[in-house]
């Protein structure tokens, strides 16, 4: 049997309520099952993952799937079995509660063949809300807390600090040769809220000439459960994001870490801005959350962890 041309690769850890639903639009998909793979790693769940994994496997036979338990906990440590295991050309990663469109295999092969130079894509990114509704709360500016991402109808470059979110991105296998596969010091352990694993994955990429492109027709829905939406969430991925950016400039030096500090001022400056144009709008939640939600990326820059129980 001949290689697939796309590898879709699957990371989960306790997702029993969604990753059939996952499984199934992978299924559902308009290209010949021949042409993709499903890479499914379970990151040692403890809930019923594994026993829904295996059940959708042997009730589908015509669906080429690897299956593999990796006990390294930490979502890096599964993107990088998934890569290893992978056979395909191109590399695809989608999160255990993400719902791909009909379309989504066939429109990242066809965006990768009409754009040899492209190395890294990101595609549009819904939030999926479930049991609750958007928070009064939310901006545009916040919207990347639940992974959304809409740039348009058009391909384009991601600008220099910008990089795909995670739960939509796709790469060709080659990258992982020429920059290395992902930091298993970076990225969310288990139930925490670390990140920062593509974010420094794109980057490497893009220090070696990369070119990293939006787009607009690899869709993908993503489920926001309440618990999301909570301050407390929210504080969390907030340090947590100050966090793993103190972690990766560490290794870059002290040059690194002062232009990071200079952003972060223009950043407050900014927030400052912002919260008087909403103040000014009648929306003071939106603008006081801009604040809350820098005030805390500024804390993990520092060192500070979030309160755990």
């Amino acid at each position: 049997m001949e290689n697939p041309i796309l590898s879709v690769i699957v990371c989960t850890y306790n997702r029993e309520r969604y990753i059939l639903r996952n499984l199934e639009c992978l299924l559902q998909q308009t290209l010949d099952k021949s042409k993709y793979e499903v890479v499914l790693v379970n990151n040692n769940s403890p809930d019923n993952t594994d026993a829904i994994c295996k059940e959708f496997i042997a009730a589908h036979p015509d669906l080429r799937v690897t299956y593999s338990i990796e006990y390294n906990q930490g979502h890096t440590w599964a993107r990088n079995r998934g890569i290893a295991e992978s056979k395909g050309k191109y590399l695809a990663f989608i999160d255990d509660d993400a719902f791909v469109r009909p379309e989504y295999c066939e429109e990242t092969i066809r965006f990768f063949e009409e754009n040899p130079k492209v190395d890294v894509i990101g595609g549009k990114l819904y939030p999926l809300y479930d049991d609750c509704d958007e928070p009064k709360w939310m901006s545009k500016w916040l919207l990347p807390l639940v992974a959304a991402l809409d740039m348009g109808d058009q391909p384009k470059a991601f600008a220099k600090r910008k990089f795909p979110t995670g739960a939509n991105m796709a790469y060709r296998k080659e990258c992982f040769d020429k920059a290395g596969v992902f930091d298993v010091e970076l990225g969310r352990r288990g139930d925490g809220l670390e990140g920062g694993d593509e974010k420094d994955m794109v980057f490497r990429i893009k220090k070696v000439g990369g070119l990293v492109y939006y787009a607009p027709k690899v869709v993908v829905d993503h489920i926001i459960p309440p618990k999301r939406i909570t301050m407390e969430y929210v504080k969390g991925l907030a340090m947590g994001v100050g966090g793993h950016e103190r972690t990766r400039l560490q290794k870059e030096g002290a040059g690194a870490m002062v232009i990071k500090w200079m952003l972060e001022l223009v950043k407050i400056g900014g927030t400052a801005l912002l919260y008087l144009s909403f103040l000014l709008k009648g929306q003071h939640i939106k603008g006081w959350t801009l604040v809350k939600f820098r005030y805390w990326v500024v804390m993990g820059l520092l060192g500070a962890k979030p309160h755990q129980g």
